[in-house]
């Protein structure tokens, strides 16, 4: 796993900035494309912004927090139906003229203007490739997550691949994937099965430069609808941010780049 002096500049400014500025909760790093800098801004949970050369691609843009400072989009891509990745109001308030929102089949009804791709689509939208990924359980459990009801998506982006798993197990069809540059996969969801070992594992077996986990602290996405909420036991009694540490521990034999990102407020 890269040490600290091998990240990029660009990458300990963020982190820097983000130390310095505690108020601030969102900030962005990047990873270079072909004609500069791809800026990649993790928004909350499992909401994420892409940016290339004015190009802004929002991924499950979602609103329990101010959204103010993300930009409009050009293209928006959603990986299931629930309202934390499937927020009408947030892409309302991210859409412009033009907009291209491609979304799951489960999710037509909400938005049944969107583009519908289904498991294994490839599709050209607004300029640039996207490939539908399965999403889904092995291990059947609550919340269930059936097979061919949720996508993951492969974005090429500034001649980059970059893999949004959306809330899936390791399968198949997402171990079958090549020349993934920056992967943004689940964690501690689904409960009991993408642990952070199994995270990691399906991280060491993708081998992007880049990581992030995402969709990782459910309590805090409970917390919203219900402020009493007691909280869950993670496998093992681990807390979230220790979880974070063991998912960073199992990549410390490769030289993949593991970015925490900053998705909850605090």
């Amino acid at each position: 796993m890269k040490t600290l002096n091998s990240l990029s500049p660009n990458y300990l400014l963020a982190l820097l900035i983000s130390f310095l500025m505690p108020g601030a909760h969102t900030w962005a790093d990047s990873v270079a494309g072909i004609n500069g800098d791809i800026e990649i801004t993790p928004l909350v949970h499992s909401s994420v912004q892409l940016e290339y050369e004015g190009f802004v691609v929002q991924v499950d843009p979602w609103a329990p927090i101010d959204i103010s400072h993300a930009k409009p989009a050009d293209l928006i891509l959603v990986t299931d139906s629930p309202g934390h990745h499937l927020d009408i109001n947030a892409i309302e308030s991210l859409s412009k003229p033009g907009t291209s929102i491609v979304i799951a089949e489960n999710g037509l009804d909400k938005l049944p203007n969107a583009i519908v791709a289904r498991n294994g689509d490839l599709i050209k939208v607004s300029g640039v490739t996207v490939e539908a990924i399965a999403a889904y359980d092995i291990i059947i459990g609550a919340p269930n997550h059936p097979k061919g009801d949720a996508n993951g998506y492969v974005l090429t982006l500034g001649g980059k691949r970059f893999f949004f798993a959306g809330v899936t197990e390791c399968v198949d069809e997402v171990k079958a994937l090549q020349g993934i540059d920056v992967a943004f996969l689940p964690m501690n969801i689904p409960l009991g099965r993408m642990t952070p070992s199994a995270a990691a594992d399906c991280t060491k077996i993708l081998n992007p430069a880049v990581v992030y986990t995402y969709h990782f602290d459910q309590d805090w996405a409970r917390r919203l609808a219900n402020p009493d909420f007691g909280g869950s036991v993670l496998p093992g009694g681990l807390s979230v941010p220790e979880t974070l540490t063991a998912f960073e521990d199992a990549l410390s034999d490769t030289e993949i780049e593991f970015r925490r990102g900053n998705w909850y407020p605090n």
